[in-house]
Protein backbone atom coordinates (compact mmCIF):
# COMPACT_ATOMS: atom_id res chain seq x y z
CA UNK A 1 0.00 0.00 0.00
CA UNK A 2 2.77 2.03 0.50
CA UNK A 3 4.54 1.96 -2.67
CA UNK A 4 1.26 3.16 -4.29
CA UNK A 5 0.74 5.86 -2.53
CA UNK A 6 4.36 6.88 -3.26
CA UNK A 7 3.36 6.17 -6.79
CA UNK A 8 0.78 7.99 -6.65
CA UNK A 9 2.32 11.32 -5.13
CA UNK A 10 5.31 10.88 -7.54
CA UNK A 11 2.69 10.95 -10.27
CA UNK A 12 0.75 14.11 -9.48
CA UNK A 13 4.12 16.01 -8.22
CA UNK A 14 4.83 15.45 -12.09
CA UNK A 15 1.62 16.36 -13.50
CA UNK A 16 2.16 19.52 -11.29
CA UNK A 17 5.90 20.48 -12.38
CA UNK A 18 6.08 19.82 -16.00
CA UNK A 19 3.78 22.03 -16.94
CA UNK A 20 5.04 24.64 -14.70
CA UNK A 21 8.19 24.04 -16.02
CA UNK A 22 7.12 24.36 -19.81
CA UNK A 23 4.95 27.51 -18.88
CA UNK A 24 8.23 29.41 -17.48
CA UNK A 25 9.75 32.31 -19.75
CA UNK A 26 12.58 31.69 -21.78
CA UNK A 27 15.17 33.83 -21.41
CA UNK A 28 16.93 35.56 -24.25
CA UNK A 29 20.33 37.32 -25.00
CA UNK A 30 19.40 40.56 -25.50
CA UNK A 31 22.81 42.04 -25.93
CA UNK A 32 23.02 39.50 -28.98
CA UNK A 33 19.79 40.50 -30.35
CA UNK A 34 20.84 44.51 -30.29
CA UNK A 35 23.93 43.49 -32.08
CA UNK A 36 21.92 41.68 -35.15
CA UNK A 37 19.52 44.65 -34.92
CA UNK A 38 21.84 47.22 -34.79
CA UNK A 39 23.42 48.82 -38.41
CA UNK A 40 26.89 48.08 -38.74
CA UNK A 41 29.79 50.72 -39.54
CA UNK A 42 31.54 50.55 -42.85
CA UNK A 43 34.28 52.97 -44.17
CA UNK A 44 35.56 54.05 -47.45
CA UNK A 45 38.29 56.63 -48.74
CA UNK A 46 38.03 59.18 -51.95
CA UNK A 47 38.08 62.20 -53.45
CA UNK A 48 35.59 64.58 -52.06
CA UNK A 49 33.20 65.28 -55.37
CA UNK A 50 30.28 67.89 -54.36
CA UNK A 51 29.69 69.24 -50.98
CA UNK A 52 25.82 70.34 -50.06
CA UNK A 53 24.43 71.57 -47.07
CA UNK A 54 23.54 67.92 -45.36
CA UNK A 55 25.45 65.99 -47.34
CA UNK A 56 28.53 65.28 -49.67
CA UNK A 57 29.75 62.56 -52.70
CA UNK A 58 32.82 61.28 -52.75
CA UNK A 59 34.63 59.40 -55.81
CA UNK A 60 36.06 56.20 -54.81
CA UNK A 61 38.31 53.37 -56.68
CA UNK A 62 36.12 50.15 -57.02
CA UNK A 63 38.81 47.70 -57.26
CA UNK A 64 37.84 45.17 -60.36
CA UNK A 65 37.82 41.48 -59.25
CA UNK A 66 40.98 40.36 -61.65
CA UNK A 67 44.36 41.71 -61.15
CA UNK A 68 44.96 42.86 -64.54
CA UNK A 69 41.04 44.68 -64.65
CA UNK A 70 41.51 48.55 -64.67
CA UNK A 71 39.43 50.21 -61.91
CA UNK A 72 36.32 52.73 -62.07
CA UNK A 73 35.78 55.41 -60.62
CA UNK A 74 32.15 54.82 -58.63
CA UNK A 75 30.39 57.90 -56.48
CA UNK A 76 28.69 57.22 -52.84
CA UNK A 77 26.44 60.32 -51.45
CA UNK A 78 26.47 60.53 -47.46
CA UNK A 79 23.90 62.62 -45.40
CA UNK A 80 25.07 64.31 -42.59
CA UNK A 81 23.33 65.29 -39.25
CA UNK A 82 24.15 66.37 -35.97
CA UNK A 83 25.78 63.96 -34.50
CA UNK A 84 28.33 63.18 -37.74
CA UNK A 85 31.65 64.11 -36.27
CA UNK A 86 33.80 66.00 -38.80
CA UNK A 87 37.52 66.27 -38.67
CA UNK A 88 38.70 68.91 -41.33
CA UNK A 89 36.49 70.69 -44.04
CA UNK A 90 34.76 69.04 -46.53
CA UNK A 91 35.99 70.73 -49.58
CA UNK A 92 35.51 69.67 -53.37
CA UNK A 93 39.11 68.06 -54.61
CA UNK A 94 39.73 67.15 -50.27
CA UNK A 95 40.74 63.56 -49.58
CA UNK A 96 38.49 61.63 -46.83
CA UNK A 97 38.11 59.05 -45.22
CA UNK A 98 34.15 57.96 -44.06
CA UNK A 99 32.75 55.96 -41.82
CA UNK A 100 29.27 54.96 -42.59
CA UNK A 101 25.82 53.29 -41.84
CA UNK A 102 23.03 52.29 -43.99
CA UNK A 103 19.96 53.71 -42.30
CA UNK A 104 17.38 52.33 -44.34
CA UNK A 105 18.77 52.75 -47.87
CA UNK A 106 20.89 55.78 -46.95
CA UNK A 107 24.48 56.11 -46.28
CA UNK A 108 24.59 58.19 -42.73
CA UNK A 109 28.10 59.40 -42.52
CA UNK A 110 29.30 58.87 -39.06
CA UNK A 111 32.62 60.55 -39.08
CA UNK A 112 34.64 62.09 -41.84
CA UNK A 113 38.32 62.48 -41.91
CA UNK A 114 39.16 65.02 -44.50
CA UNK A 115 42.84 65.58 -45.26
CA UNK A 116 43.44 68.25 -48.32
Amino acid sequence: MKKGIRIGITTLASLVLIPVFWARPVAHNVAAQSEQTAPQTQSVSGKIASVDKNSFTLTVQASGSQQFQQTTPTTMTFTTDKNTTIDGKLQVGSSADVTYRNDNGTNLAVSVHVTP
